[in-house]
């Protein structure tokens, strides 16, 4: 009966999560079909951990450690990098061409960053995430997380202009 609850359970935080937590996996790994196996690897993962997890609240938090030291990894291996893109279609209005030309600017140099400083900086200013919570999700300090993202923010600045300012959380993926 209690593995009948847990199922319950896991179908309830996948039905009412997953949505949120496929945004952070997009914003790391910047392919929608990759972000896609990425949590439902991360799910899997978090469903054989799920009678280990003491309090359900915590369990958005745990799938998102996973998710950010999943995409890491996978991030280190050899072929990551080779994609084939395809053409985005044209946007359907002209006031729109300036805001995606400096979205696309801006997230070509985000997925140029290495994986940890765009881990913390996806965390903390994309998914709104306090330092401890990052530093939860990315298994390490949260010195790691203020360094990695300061060092993040410093290339960015670099790359774009003193003027950088990142996006509001609506604003930076429309999924």
């Amino acid at each position: 009966m209690a593995a009948h609850r847990d199922t319950e359970e896991f179908r309830d935080f996948v039905a009412s999560r997953s949505a949120a937590l496929f945004r952070t996996a997009y914003l790391l790994l910047g392919d929608y079909h990759l972000a896609q196996d990425l949590v439902q690897e991360s799910l899997a993962k978090t469903y054989v951990a799920w009678p280990r997890l003491r309090e359900v609240g915590n369990a958005e938090a745990y799938t998102r450690r996973v998710i950010a030291t999943t995409a890491i990894s996978w991030r280190r291996r050899r072929g990551f990098h080779e994609r084939p893109s395809e053409h985005l279609p044209e946007p359907a209005r002209d006031d729109l061409e300036a805001t995606v030309v400096e979205h696309d600017a801006l997230w070509a140099h985000l997925l140029a960053l290495p994986p940890r400083q765009r881990a913390a900086i996806v965390l903390r200013y994309y998914v709104d995430l306090t330092e401890a919570q990052a530093a939860d999700a990315m298994g390490c300090s949260v010195g790691a997380v203020k360094s990695s993202a300061s060092t993040g923010i410093s290339k960015l600045r670099e790359r774009v202009g003193a003027d950088l300012v990142l996006p509001p959380r609506d604003e930076a993926v429309a999924l």
